[in-house]
């Protein structure tokens, strides 16, 4: 048996397109709606009002995020698109110059010459346009730009995000609901981290740690601007 099947590799960067887009959208609805919440609170506002101001944040945050994803993903996806065209085109007007290209390339990773320009022409032989966006453009299947499932993901994880802390203010005191939905939204933050970390192979502490932070600075900002507005109120 061949050593590669003994021993097969699967390299975490591979996750990098569903995990941001999840990461990201799990922690803006965590931090979003908490946020909401406990500002809303902080103003002396009816448990009834919190509720709703909490739900409406679920809803418009998580429409938010899959239109903003999808727009952003899709704007790399026509740049990547465009890039290939215009690759296309050169292949069919100078094919020489593209074969001297990619060797080039492979000159300044350390190859000699020679080899740099046999492996150019035997990958341009097989798939030149994909040896090109490869090499040249950086776009492979990993980095493919893909818009719809970044949205969907996005939309999927903020709302599974924002439904922690709006249980909390269904579940908590109303005395106690700023204190309560505070600390709860700050663990769900550090678990959050935790868990991008460990499925992207990043150090725990230090995510977990970056997470909590900005949460916790996003829940006492609009705490602070809760009680200024109640106060005037």
């Amino acid at each position: 048996m061949a050593r590669a099947n003994l021993h097969p590799e699967q390299h975490l960067v591979s996750r990098i397109g569903w995990l941001r887009a999840a990461v990201l959208g799990a922690n803006d609805g965590i931090v979003s709606t908490a946020s909401l919440i406990i500002g809303v609170a902080a103003a002396s506002a009816r448990p009834a009002d919190i509720l709703i101001a909490g739900a409406a944040g679920l809803v418009a945050g998580a429409m938010s995020m899959a239109a903003g994803e999808y727009v952003s993903v899709s704007s790399q996806a026509d740049t990547e698109a465009a890039d290939i065209a215009r690759e296309r085109a050169e292949l069919a007007a100078n094919p020489e110059a593209e074969v001297r290209e990619l060797a080039s390339i492979y000159i300044k990773r350390g190859i000699d010459p020679t080899t740099a320009e046999t492996a150019a022409r035997q990958l341009m032989a097989r798939d030149a346009l994909g040896a090109h966006a490869h090499d040249e453009l950086g776009i492979s299947e990993i980095t493919t730009a893909r818009p719809i499932q970044a949205a969907l993901t996005s939309a999927a994880t903020f709302t599974a995000g924002a439904a922690l802390p709006l249980g909390i203010v269904v579940l908590a005191p109303a005395g106690l609901l700023v204190e309560i939905e505070a600390a709860g939204s700050l663990l769900f933050l550090a678990l959050l981290g935790a868990i991008g970390a460990r499925a992207g192979g990043a150090p725990v502490l230090k995510a977990t740690v970056r997470v909590t932070f900005w949460g916790a600075l996003a829940m006492a900002l609009t705490a602070g601007i809760g009680r200024l507005v109640g106060t005037a109120v």
